[in-house]
């Protein structure tokens, strides 16, 4: 066992790579899927009828495709329309996309359970549209969603996972070449467990202090 682990170490090189592609992808994800979730979460509550039924559309249509399959139809699907992406940007698109819908839709519950009158106040003070959206709307949204926004980092960061099919090479790609390398599975797929471990201890320090400072304001 000791000399599986170190075959292991003997590959950091590569399980490193791995990690730093998957903090990479996540990172851009979650970034790129939050900017997204702010255009969509104004169109979720839109007094409109035809604008919030169409992103409802997209949004639940999201959550209700399993990410390994959203992520086949982005790498192998689209070129059948013409469009064409490499192993990466498949990749990052199918997260930040499919991620996009779930954190549009933690914003949208966090905005239902705001109260009225900040925004009341800021309407009377005459702030509307995508101003009265930045400037009163989202601060108290985000410190109120902030942990949830933080389980859903942790779930990109677990998707990504799935990409080893696509060929991607990020964590769990880089532990399964090390296996099928080596033959060293336990050691191989352990240890990327424990890496995956201290990415998401790190979020969740960061959500940590999101709460904090969320509480300090209430």
């Amino acid at each position: 066992m000791i000399r599986d682990f170190a075959i292991v170490w003997s590959e950091r090189d590569l399980l490193l790579s791995g990690l730093g592609n998957t903090t990479i992808l996540s990172v851009l994800s979650a970034i790129a899927g939050l900017v997204i979730a702010f255009v969509l979460t104004p169109a979720l509550m839109s007094k409109q009828r035809w604008l919030a039924l169409a992103v409802r559309v997209f949004v639940d249509g999201m959550r209700c495709v399993p990410f390994l399959l959203f992520a086949y139809i982005v790498y192998y699907g689209l070129p059948s329309f013409g469009i064409r992406l490499d192993n990466w940007s498949s990749g990052l698109v199918a997260l930040t996309v499919y991620h996009a819908a779930y954190l549009a839709e933690i914003l949208r519950g966090a905005w239902v359970a705001q109260p009225r009158e900040p925004l009341e106040a800021g309407v009377a003070f005459g702030f509307s549209g995508a101003r009265l959206f930045r400037r009163i709307i989202l601060p108290p949204l985000l410190l109120a969603a902030g942990p949830v926004i933080g389980n859903q980092m942790i779930q990109i960061v677990k998707d990504s996972a799935f990409l080893t099919i696509i060929a991607l090479p990020e964590l769990t790609h880089a532990a399964s070449s090390i296996q099928s390398r080596h033959y060293v599975p336990f050691a191989a797929f352990i240890t990327a467990v424990f890496l995956y471990w201290g990415l998401c201890l790190v979020i969740e320090a960061g959500v940590s202090g999101i709460d904090r400072l969320a509480a300090a304001r209430r």
